[in-house]
């Protein structure tokens, strides 16, 4: 069932948004080479909590950090170890914070010093790709629309999205109705109205589409090794357009 969300909910879930996009500066301020990524972790956790607010993955399904640290080939759900990221590596981190029983959530990938042009690229399509889905998630329009801004975008430029994994509705539950693809067909797929609030978030793939889960069973990688790129805004769907929840500012 989709929930739409009033006023009331709405300003609550900026506020757990504006909280989770802070921690999520934060962290990718802290990818520098020679950093490990449970150091991102300590950061991202400390600073939730000093905002009153709690790490919304910690402990869900048994989920045992504050953020999804991925990097390289890691697509999402990289558990924060004592990897040290280098030179030239990719950096997704997946975080959001749950103030007063609402949830943010969001995402961004980061570089490491200096990355290959390749890696850039991916970096910039992803990142453009959720600006395409951004524009498409407007009052009237359908969840496939979204899904086909973002694949089309992303598939012109020589890249692949992830299929196994997609964005969601999000509220007091930071996995809601509705499932949020990052392909689909123009006008398929529920409508949107204002109140509903969704996780858009592309997961790009310099090679091809398919993944593989670790034995941790968290960790997803691609299939051929290649490198992955994530960027998730929580974004609300209002009669002006859509607004981004996860907004620093």
């Amino acid at each position: 069932m989709i929930s739409v969300k009033t006023a009331k909910e709405l300003e609550l879930m900026r506020h757990a948004g504006r909280i989770s996009a802070r921690a999520l500066a934060l962290g990718g301020k802290a990818v520098k080479p020679g950093v490990t990524t449970a150091q991102i972790d300590k950061i991202i956790y400390d600073y939730i909590l000093s905002e009153g607010a709690k790490p919304n993955f910690l402990h869900y399904g048994g989920f045992p950090a504050s953020a999804c640290i991925s990097v390289n080939d890691v697509v999402i759900h990289g558990i924060p170890d004592d990897t040290v990221i280098r030179e030239g590596d990719i950096v997704s981190i997946d975080t959001g914070a749950v103030y007063q029983g609402y949830h943010g959530d969001n995402a961004a990938t980061f570089a490491a010093g200096k990355i290959s042009e390749e890696a850039q690229k991916l970096m910039d399509v992803t990142k453009e790709s959720l600006q395409r889905g951004l524009a498409a998630a407007v009052a009237g329009a359908r969840i496939g629309d979204i899904g086909h801004a973002v694949q089309t975008f992303v598939e012109a430029n020589g890249f692949s999205v992830v299929r196994d994994y997609v964005g969601h509705g999000i509220g007091t539950d930071m996995h809601e109705d509705p499932e949020v693809p990052n392909f689909g067909t123009p006008g398929r797929g529920p409508r949107l109205v204002p109140g509903m609030v969704l996780a858009i978030e592309p997961m790009v793939n310099a090679g091809k589409p398919p993944v593989r889960q670790m034995p941790d069973g968290w960790t997803v990688r691609t299939r051929d090794g290649s490198l992955s790129a994530h960027f998730e805004y929580t974004v609300a769907i209002t009669a002006k357009g859509p607004v981004i929840l996860t907004d620093p500012e």
